[in-house]
């Protein structure tokens, strides 16, 4: 067999496998680069899709890696990517967004603006990213987007003064909702209620007059319901089925309680969309229609109303804690029945991850659950001690760390 090795052959085959590279790097770039990284967890559910994680904890709690103290005032998540992590929290009034690196150094931190300086103080929102861009929505509705890699703001709109809302009696607290070319707040107006912007400059690309409530805390999600995409979302006084491309409302579903408080993202699965909030107003089931262009009540359950800790579904159970009805509450996902309820550990946050649930609660304990076919057993518990003021923060898993805020502080605990 004869082999052609001649200079030009060379330089061909050469400038064929660089041409090659080059193609795959264009197809894989954009895929890479529109990566979203968000408020709990890919499908905001408050699951993080981990394997091989501890099943038990020693009896001193998982180890601390390290913890940064230096956030300022704030009750915000983490997002983590392979580089960094980025985390909001409030310095001398002033709202700053922060870039640590994996071993909890700080790479830089941008301050932004007045943040929550009244009844219970410090910063709400947590970060989006998507497209090597930051997006995060203040207390007082200012929105935000920044560089990723510099911490540079490319542009703000203040949602307020622009779409004549009202910041809420707790500030506003929504983590923003990014898809497509467009960024989602809920900015409370009477006429602009929710409204897209264009995440690369802050125009408006639509407003929805809603119901014209005001803002709820609610961090919307976007489901797909048959095929159909669907903007679902709680305002003071009803749930919303919003028509993502234009605005178009498409429904809406009175859910009130005594003050007009529903932080909680909904939760979809199957055509059945869950929406649960606090002060003793509990849980609602709707089943949408095929279309998407209807729902009606399933079932409606008051004794789990879970306030602002979530709730996670795993195996067509629904896991969290009750805020008047103060006990820990498992449902059945398709009727609404009680199957357990215990009150071993304070009612807190909750986020689930391969198989097992872990809780965050207002007292500063943190458990590792066992679900069961009757509720789950608590394996695991310890006492934070690091940190200052109230455990609201909710959790992330990511890379087999356990990222826990308390106050000023975060705390990286391993868990693998």
């Amino acid at each position: 067999m004869m082999i052609n090795s001649s200079p030009f052959s060379i330089l061909k085959n050469s400038i064929l496998i660089i041409f090659t590279l080059g193609v795959i790097c264009i197809i894989s770039f954009p895929l890479h680069a529109q990566n979203i990284i968000q408020w709990r967890g890919d499908n905001r559910d408050g699951i993080y899709n981990e394997t091989g994680l501890m099943k038990k904890w020693t009896e001193n709690g998982p180890k601390i890696l390290w913890h940064f103290d230096e956030l300022g005032k704030g009750y915000s998540s983490p997002i983590i990517t392979p580089e960094k992590i980025f985390i909001t929290g409030m310095i001398n009034g002033k709202g700053n967004l922060f870039a640590l690196d994996l071993n909890g150094k700080l790479l830089w931190k941008t301050e932004y603006g007045t943040e929550w300086d009244e009844s219970y103080p410090g910063t709400r929102t947590t970060p989006t990213l998507y497209d090597n861009k930051l997006y995060i929505n203040s207390s007082y509705g200012l929105a935000i987007c920044f560089d990723a890699a510099s911490g540079k703001i490319l542009w703000s709109v203040d949602l307020m003064k622009a779409f004549k809302g009202t910041v809420p009696k707790w500030g506003i607290a929504e983590s923003p909702l990014v898809f497509d070319d467009k960024v989602v707040f809920s900015a409370g107006g009477e006429d602009a209620n929710i409204v897209a912007l264009n995440k690369e400059n802050g125009q408006t690309i639509w407003t929805s007059k809603g119901k014209g409530d005001k803002s709820a805390y609610c961090s919307p999600h976007l489901i797909t319901h048959n095929g159909n995409k669907l903007l679902i979302t709680m305002t003071a006084d009803h749930i919303l089925g919003i028509d993502p491309q234009k605005g178009d409302l498409i429904w809406s579903y009175e859910k009130k309680n005594k003050w007009s408080v529903h932080p909680n993202t909904p939760i979809y699965k199957d055509g059945l969309l869950y929406c649960v909030s606090g002060y003793g107003s509990g849980g609602v089931m709707l089943k949408l229609s095929d279309d998407g262009k209807s729902v009606s009540l399933v079932w409606k359950n008051e004794t789990l109303d879970n306030q602002m800790g979530g709730v996670v579904l795993l195996e067509d159970k629904i896991y969290g804690s009750g805020h008047n009805n103060v006990e820990w509450h498992v449902l059945d996902w398709k009727t609404g029945n009680e199957k357990f309820k215990t009150k071993e550990i304070a009612k807190g946050t909750i986020i689930a991850s391969d198989g097992m649930l872990y809780v965050y609660s207002d007292k500063g304990e943190l458990g590792l659950l066992q679900p069961t076919e009757a509720g789950f057993n608590i394996v695991s518990r310890v006492k934070i001690t690091l940190g200052a003021e109230q455990h609201w923060a909710h959790p992330v898993i990511k890379n087999g760390i356990f990222y826990v805020r308390h106050g000023n502080v975060l705390i990286a605990y391993s868990v693998k």
